[in-house]
């Protein structure tokens, strides 16, 4: 019988976030895939852990999950682990996962710590909806691109970034989203955690003075549906009432409902279109 993967969860700060499940797991294994094992060395150490590691990260991802699928196939369990967090969030994790499905190989998840989540919380902005972007791309183009969808994005936004490229990557969203609620989370479940909750502007303002020290995670409040709402508005509003009607008539509506879909847009009445278009009919 083929071996099964195991995604193990570790701490993203404090060591005591670690699950029973987990360090039961990590002991059990056959093999522990590590994205840095100098790094998860310590982890394993401080738990007295000696499950035999091999490097598994971002620069190998392809050519070594074929290495640990054929250990698997093989009947070797193998537990996957990250520097910090969960596997396969915003790590080559995803693809291992993703090659182990396509090779019938059995995969588990062993929850636990998530930085997004933890900042999330954290934040004070709305979490029923969010949309995490992970690190936004280097690329410009591809760069450009994202931040612009994110510029009409309802859900709270999780974004992670490096310290070196903070004030840099503010400075785009601001420019980008404007001026909108959000909060900087550092040293996630450490002694020094903070979670400096103001707006992009004042995350940029005292960023752009004070050096930005550990990795950060960006909770940014979502677009809010009244200012998408004006804009859809003032978009319509270029258009006479009458062309408004012709463009949802246009499309197979009948009259009365293109009415209703009208007045919606521009924040009218149903009542409010009808007696326009009355009195222009009058006037005719």
């Amino acid at each position: 019988m083929s071996g099964k993967l195991f995604l193990c969860a570790t701490p993203i700060g404090n060591l005591e976030d670690i699950t029973f499940r987990v360090l039961r797991t990590l002991k059990e294994v056959d093999l522990i895939a590590a994205e840095d094992t100098r790094n998860s060395i310590k982890l394993l150490n401080h738990f007295e852990i000696h499950t035999p590691m091999t490097s598994y990260h971002e620069y190998n991802k392809i050519e070594k999950a074929h290495v640990l699928i054929e250990k698997m196939l093989a009947g070797m369990d193998i537990a996957l682990i990250t520097d910090a967090g969960t596997p396969g969030i915003s790590d080559p994790g995803e693809e291992l996962v993703s090659m182990c499905y396509e090779a019938g190989i059995e995969v588990t998840s062993l929850p636990g710590p998530a930085a997004c989540i933890t900042a999330l919380t954290l934040s004070g902005l709305p979490t029923r909806r969010f949309a995490f972007e992970a690190f936004l791309p280097s690329e410009k183009k591809e760069r450009r691109m994202v931040l612009e969808e994110l510029s009409n994005e309802i859900r709270t936004i999780v974004l992670y970034e490096a310290p070196h490229r903070l004030v840099r990557t503010l400075g785009e969203l601001y420019e980008t989203l404007g001026d909108r609620r959000a909060a900087l989370c550092r040293e996630l479940t450490k002694k020094h955690e903070t979670a400096f909750r103001t707006t992009i502007k004042g995350l940029l303002d005292f960023y752009e003075k004070e050096k930005p020290l550990g990795e950060c995670v960006l909770v940014i409040e979502g677009k809010s549906r009244l200012e998408i709402q004006k804009e859809s508005q003032k978009a319509w509003g270029k258009m006479s009432i009458e062309e408004h009607m012709e463009f949802y008539e246009s499309q197979g509506n009948m009259r009365k409902d293109a009415m209703k879909l009208v007045a919606k847009d521009r924040g009218m009445t149903k009542r409010e279109v009808y007696q326009y278009l009355l009195e222009r009919e009058k006037e005719r």
